[in-house]
């Protein structure tokens, strides 16, 4: 079974030094490829740093919600060239967080937007976060024709009609550990609902441990257990939902043949 953790956080503090430790263990759990996400200056250039390090690794940049207000002219320049590295397969993460609010909504709105026409730009698809905030997630998508470079709602939250939404909009769905949460039943039914060819799975390490190891870190390797978590409310072998989102990733990421 071989499957690709579509968006985690190996660059982050947890993992510092210990990266190819992580690797390993998630190899023996049979997460063979990953791409490692960043949301601001040093998590940008850790991604790429990991990319270009490991050949099972690929990256993720932009600017997440939350950091928003950092976002001006020369971090745009900076980010415009580094996404243009052959390791970076999407733009992200980038979206809206109305939970924290740590950034304006209306300069979380306005990055956003923009990151999406740099995206068109470069024709690369985006990995999406919104919390709280899917109403205007779904209209700056919309309204930005995200097609014309398609992309991730990272992390799906909502229910099944929200996902018909997006994936209206051409988006991929990915989902987190979140699915095997025994009380995130609208989550559990997008899963049920989700055509395979547009699934995507993910860990969002070191965040949304799943079960069985919930209330712990969790680290890339964990993706198995959001694969099972799937297959278990289709019921169907986990090897089907590995190879579908397997294929996906590689699909939407343009890594080319298996």
């Amino acid at each position: 079974m071989q499957i690709f953790d579509s968006h985690t956080h190996l660059n982050d503090t947890p993992y510092a030094g210990q990266e190819a430790d992580f690797i390993a263990q998630a190899a023996e759990l049979g997460v063979v490829e990953m791409a490692i996400v960043g949301s601001d200056t040093v998590l940008n250039e850790g991604a790429l740093r990991l990319a270009a390090q490991y050949e099972t690794l690929s990256a993720i940049i932009g600017w997440h919600p939350e950091s928003a207000k950092d976002y001006h002219k020369a971090e745009e320049t900076v980010l415009i060239d580094q996404l243009q590295r052959p390791e970076v397969v999407a733009l992200g993460e980038i979206g809206l967080d109305y939970h924290w609010d740590t950034s304006p909504r209306d300069v979380q709105q306005t990055v956003f937007a923009r990151q999406i026409e740099i995206a068109k730009s470069l024709h690369m698809p985006i990995s999406v976060h919104t919390r709280d905030a899917l109403e205007d997630t779904y209209k700056i998508l919309k309204e930005t024709d995200v097609r014309d470079c398609g992309g991730i709602i990272h992390s799906f939250n909502g229910d099944v009609e929200w996902m018909k939404r997006f994936m209206d909009l051409g988006m991929q769905i990915s989902f987190s550990g979140v699915v095997s949460f025994k009380n995130a039943h609208e989550v559990h039914e997008a899963a049920k609902a989700c055509p395979l060819d547009v699934m995507l799975v993910e860990t969002d390490a070191p965040y949304l441990t799943p079960t069985p190891y919930r209330g712990k870190q969790n680290q890339p390797g964990y993706t198995r257990y959001v694969v099972e978590a799937i297959a278990k409310l289709r019921d169907v072998a986990p090897e089907e939902i590995a190879s579908a989102t397997y294929a996906n990733a590689h699909r939407i990421f343009k890594l080319g043949a298996l």
